[in-house]
């Protein structure tokens, strides 16, 4: 069985589809934002029911939001953030050289 060029090979090609950038992206940023909240509710000794319940939110919403599952809107990130106490910024920054 050939393996086509390994893992390397197979990201680069899917990584040439159209639109596949842009989802990687999307997908980053929702497990970034959802590190970031989980590390504030942990900070504050919460448990997910707790930022749920703070932020109008369901439990299961919470883990999926934590979890890099789901892009929020501004509405949710403001209801999270004013739940834990912190402001929210959003922002452009220049970016990077290529990742």
């Amino acid at each position: 069985m050939s393996d086509g060029g390994g893992w390397a090979a197979m990201r680069e090609r899917r990584m040439a589809e159209p639109g596949a950038a842009e989802a990687y992206d999307a997908a980053r940023l929702a497990f970034e934002l959802g590190r970031s909240v989980r590390e504030l509710r942990e900070r504050q000794g919460w448990s997910q029911t707790q930022l749920a319940k703070a932020s109008g939110m369901t439990q299961s919403a919470v883990a999926r939001f934590e979890a890099g599952g789901t892009v929020p809107t501004l509405a949710v990130l403001e209801r999270l953030a004013a739940a834990l106490g912190v402001s929210l910024r959003v922002g452009f920054e220049p970016r990077g050289e290529a990742a």
